[in-house]
């Protein structure tokens, strides 16, 4: 547990509210109602207290008036901001445009656009500013959004990002890793890297790492190796490794082969953590109907759309399915991803409300409806249905962020105690839980009034004992640390004399501190740990910033696969790893490019 001590005790400094220095180094100034700091150059108001978050504003924003260093320069800056006397940078029309170009081709690059495209927008800019403004028609000299800038441009906000991902980890006290290998691109797969780190205030940070192309790193070794090297790139090394969180796939998981093994080897030393792992979180719903699909139904229904799409002429009994597909995959969509759509629970619920339009559609074009007069085919459709929806549940309460894993884990925890009452309802026949099942054997009922047996509870009692082993399997390592999850949750209700003697004297001293109490109660578990004194409370700081670093949804996984799908024939072209992994970045992250920093480094570039 991690409430043992270790051979390293953490350091983490204590956060505090607005701090009156914050207004000459980062031109902040407290609100005249409520939290947060009011930015006195662009007047926006940041919502956290964290000295991160307010400098992270500075620096993205703001950087150019560093130049005003001097102790009285710095006082009649703020001065004058006070007063809305806003020294304005002077940008030349070159860098103007620019940072202009920067922004042209992270808007490309976030909308899924290629290269190529660039000068069609610069295009419709042209035609724009002729009619309507076309005494500023100059302004678009200099702009330059030819195929081979734009993929520079969007090579240079890739590193900018990530040198700020590397300067902030070169702080994180503790960090997890989340591996997803079931990104593609056209017919390669990569493998995306994640990480997810806590500072000093137990501020989280999370962003991708690196992406791996799978083609060109084949074995679990040549992976791990390229695991270990974007770790030591970021300056981050596996004695502060918390966390794996992975898919479930043999590369992943694998007894002896799999990269998980390989890590956790790696990271077996006096000065490491034990790596907590657990694989559920990433693509919940695509990797779990594999286990649940007792009758390959989706297989079954790929060829139905196969044939809808290419005979069925925009059928308006389909448009709503059509459309489903459209929007989040385009009108060519590829096999891969139309495999992918189909293993969901909200499309396969869609599918199953248009089954009598299906079989009309079919019979009218020819095609074989044999799986409709198949009673146990339905039935397994029905029973399909039903249990990828529950799956569908517990994959959205996973997709919220900023929750920490103790609450994640709590999700996993009622979802299993959902499949024993669904093993039991099975049993004794009840369908409450299974509306779509209920429905098939009805109807079932009414067309074989002499069939006793309509369906077997047997097979899907052994498809739902089938899960729970699984989900058993992947939560593991979290049930390891429950107490330590507990603990982090709820620190005035965890009973002293159930946690270690070791944090046994910290834990009664907080519970007894009335001040924490009420902070407790007040804030939200991030702020009461980060106000929380690592002096007096090092054990339970140290579980905290442990526990706060593990990865708590899919999130931002998900934000890379629906990046991915939503643009899939835009990443099918030859792209090198360099360009997909900045697209990649520039998807999923919460920063912002810092334009004053690359235009240092482009006038720091020597001329050719």
């Amino acid at each position: 547990m991690w409430m043992t001590p270790k051979r390293i005790k953490m350091e983490v400094d204590e956060a505090v509210v607005f701090r009156p220095e914050w207004t000459h180094r980062y031109l902040m100034v407290k609100p005249p109602e409520g939290n947060g700091a009011l930015c006195l150059v662009c007047r926006r108001l940041i919502v956290a207290t964290r000295e991160r978050d307010v400098r992270r504003h500075y620096e993205a924003e703001h950087e150019y008036y560093e130049r005003y260093a001097a102790e009285g320069e710095r006082a009649a800056l703020v001065e004058r901001l006070r007063q809305g006397d806003l020294p304005v940078p002077a940008h030349s029309p070159e860098e103007r445009a620019t940072r202009a170009s920067l922004g042209l081709c992270r808007l490309l690059a976030l909308k899924g656009r290629s290269c190529g495209e660039g000068n069609f927008v610069f295009q419709c800019l042209e035609a724009l500013l002729k009619e309507l403004l076309p005494e500023h028609l100059g302004v678009l000299q200099g702009v330059d959004l030819s195929p081979q800038m734009a993929k520079q441009r969007m090579l240079s906000i890739d590193r900018n990002l990530r040198n700020q991902l590397f300067k902030r980890a070169r702080e994180f006290k503790a960090y997890s890793l989340a591996l997803d290998d079931q990104a593609f691109v056209a017919y390669e797969n990569y493998l995306l890297v994640f990480i997810r780190g806590v500072g000093a205030q137990l501020e989280v940070q999370e962003d991708l790492l690196t992406i791996i192309n799978l083609t060109n790193h084949f074995s679990v070794g040549a992976l791990m190796a390229a695991v270990l090297e974007a770790l030591q790139t970021a300056g981050l090394s596996l004695q502060r490794m918390v966390g794996l969180t992975t898919t479930h796939t043999l590369r992943m998981i694998g007894e002896n082969s799999g990269l998980v093994s390989y890590m956790r080897e790696k990271a077996v030393s006096p000065n490491c953590w034990n790596v907590i792992h657990y694989s559920g979180f990433l693509h919940l719903e695509l990797l779990s109907s594999y286990d649940v699909d007792v009758n390959q139904i989706i297989n079954t229904i790929s060829e139905w759309i196969v044939t809808i799409k290419t005979r069925g002429i925009r059928r308006p009994e389909f448009q709503t399915l059509l459309t489903e597909s459209e929007s989040e995959y385009g009108e060519r969509i590829n096999g891969r991803c139309l495999n992918n759509w189909l293993r969901r629970g909200k499309t396969l619920k869609l599918i199953f409300s248009l089954r009598k339009e299906l079989e009309a559609f079919l019979v009218s074009v020819g095609a074989t409806t044999v799986h409709f007069s198949d009673k146990q085919w339905l039935c397994d459709f029905g029973f399909l249905v039903d249990i990828m929806e529950h799956l569908r549940g517990l994959s959205e309460q996973l997709g919220v962020s900023k929750v920490f894993a103790a609450a994640a884990f709590d999700h996993i925890c009622t979802f299993e105690a959902k499949l024993n009452s669904f093993q039991r309802n099975i049993e004794e026949k009840n369908l409450t839980d299974f509306p779509a099942l209920k429905e098939i054997v009805d109807e079932l009922k009414e067309q074989h009034k002499e069939d006793q047996k309509i369906f077997d509870p047997d097979r899907y009692q052994m498809v739902i004992c089938r899960l729970q082993k699984e989900f058993e399997r992947h939560f593991k390592d979290l049930r390891f640390i429950k107490k330590d999850l507990e603990l982090f949750a709820n620190p005035f209700n965890f009973k002293a004399e159930y946690a270690p003697i070791s944090v046994r004297m910290e834990l009664t001293k907080l519970q007894a501190n009335t001040n924490l109490w009420n902070e407790y109660r007040v804030k939200d578990l991030g702020q009461f740990y980060a106000g929380l004194s690592a002096e007096s409370y090092p054990i339970i700081k140290g579980v905290a910033c442990k526990v706060a670093s593990l990865f708590d949804s899919n999130q931002i996984c998900g934000k890379a696969f629906s990046y991915l799908t939503r643009n899939q024939h835009t990443l099918s072209q030859p792209l090198t790893d360099e360009h997909l992994q900045a697209l990649f970045r520039m998807a999923t992250t919460e920063m912002e490019p810092c334009l004053d920093d690359l235009m240092r480094e482009r006038n720091n570039e020597p001329n050719p």
